[in-house]
């Protein structure tokens, strides 16, 4: 299953660091409304051109492609002007700025919000029916996070923060371990399950019960779960009311 990635990863990459940025924003062609039918291939890894002014820019350029690229459950089901990947992290940044629990480092929730999908820039938004093992997701992911570090940003201080932030809380974010990353998880469930409602409400769209089991039932944190069950509890009553509208 994964000889074809392995294959596209294997692509001779261009000496020209502009060539190579250019190829990363075409190859890939994610940011498209289609649903994606066929394997998805990652476009080459920058390289270096040892000027940091320009693979400096290069990074800054390459963060673009998180307000270009469309969620991909949201294009698999059709749903029209699906939004971006950055949509996504800018809104669970402010729903972290939201909450009133005292025990949380709310800057860390925030940092954690904006950063947790960064390597998407690179390798997509890849969704769990392409048939990609987590290991192998976490490891493209890693890798695209280390070539932005070094390749774009030279190990700078300012790299070494976002590395710092994105690599530990990104662990904590996984297992769940300390109580930021346990809530920063519920935000991404949370806002997801927000975004369908709005699409079912906004344009009809009738198939996205699957993305109300899959993240409302595991909400963890108490906050978040009064802000599921109130989001819950909107639905039911928007559902109704298009079930039996009020005579004219």
């Amino acid at each position: 299953m994964l000889s074809p990635l392995r294959l596209a990863r294997l692509l001779p990459q261009s000496r020209s660091p502009s060539k190579a940025l250019l190829s990363s924003f075409n190859i890939a062609q994610m940011s498209t409304d289609s649903p994606i039918t066929s394997k998805r291939v990652f476009p080459p890894l920058y390289q270096s051109s040892g000027d940091a002014s320009s693979d400096r820019l290069a990074f800054f350029h390459i963060l673009e492609k998180l307000k270009t690229q469309k969620r991909t459950g949201w294009v698999n089901h059709h749903v029209p002007g699906p939004e971006s990947i950055s949509d996504h992290m800018y809104r669970m940044s402010v729903l972290a700025m939201c909450t009133s629990d005292p025990d949380l480092d709310v800057p860390k929730c925030v940092m954690m919000a904006v950063v947790h999908d960064l390597a998407e820039a690179q390798v997509g938004d890849i969704a769990p029916q392409e048939g990609i093992p987590k290991a192998e997701k976490r490891r493209l992911e890693a890798e695209a996070m280390h070539n932005f570090v070094h390749e774009m940003l030279h190990d700078s201080p300012a790299a070494q923060r976002i590395e710092a932030l994105w690599k530990t809380p990104s662990q904590e974010y996984e297992k769940g371990d300390s109580k930021e990353a346990k809530f920063v998880k519920d935000l991404d469930r949370f806002e997801m399950a927000c975004q369908a409602s709005e699409y079912e409400r906004n344009h009809a769209v009738e198939t996205l019960q699957p993305f109300f089991d899959s993240s409302l039932p595991f909400l963890r944190h108490p906050e978040v779960q009064e802000w599921g069950q109130a989001l819950a509890d909107e639905r039911r009553k928007t559902q109704n009311q298009q079930s039996n509208p009020s005579p004219s």
